[in-house]
């Protein structure tokens, strides 16, 4: 996920986050609060939004699938405050003010993987779903997700190790059907229900 300059971070978060600040530099960025049905509450500050019994916001993850129906994960880098080193599918994040599913999907994909829209013909939006998951005693997502795919016609990727730790090309089908098998990848537990509600 992109970052910010941190350096009036300490005042927005609070000199008790400074620390975790100065680590997480997008820590000083907003994000969209929203109600179950997605509709717009307000700008909150990201972290005040992942801490403490958190505050519901909106956010996306995007499935990129090759043409022979492959589906890419990416393992979130071990600096993430929140699910690090866990494998998602296959990039996550939050559309800023202004800013559609879409857009941000298409931001995302180039600055994490370096994937350019010649690459894939469209953004397709499929599911939205809200979810709330705790992250040990560093965090919580409660998010209303969007789902959003694309399929590469070009698998080219430039991915960003800030970003991302690795990457891997899985059967869809096979994962779907049997996660428990996946089970020692960790995923992430937004991905884990957009994989869930895709048959629905």
């Amino acid at each position: 996920m992109s970052t910010n300059d941190a350096s009036s971070t300490e005042s927005e978060v609070g000199s008790d986050d400074a620390a975790t600040a100065e680590l997480h530099k997008n820590a000083g960025q907003d994000v969209i609060a929203v109600d179950p049905d997605d509709n717009e509450e307000g700008l909150v500050n990201r972290l005040d939004a992942h801490t403490g019994d958190g505050i519901r916001h909106r956010a996306f993850t995007c499935l990129v699938f090759d043409e022979e129906g492959r589906l890419l994960l990416g393992q979130r880098a071990p600096s993430k405050r929140l699910w690090d080193t866990c494998w998602d599918g296959t990039v996550a994040s939050h559309p800023v003010e202004g800013q559609s599913q879409e857009e941000a999907t298409r931001q995302r994909l180039e600055e994490e993987l370096g994937i350019t829209p010649d690459q894939y013909d469209d953004v397709e939006l499929t599911d939205r779903f809200e979810y709330k998951r705790y992250y040990m005693n560093d965090g919580v997502e409660w998010e209303v997700c969007a789902v959003l795919k694309v399929t590469l016609e070009d698998t080219t990727l430039d991915p960003d190790e800030e970003e991302i730790a690795g990457l891997l090309w899985v059967d869809y089908e096979h994962l779907h059907d049997h996660p428990k098998w996946y089970r020692q990848l960790r995923l992430c537990p937004w991905f884990e229900i957009a994989m869930r509600r895709d048959f629905e």
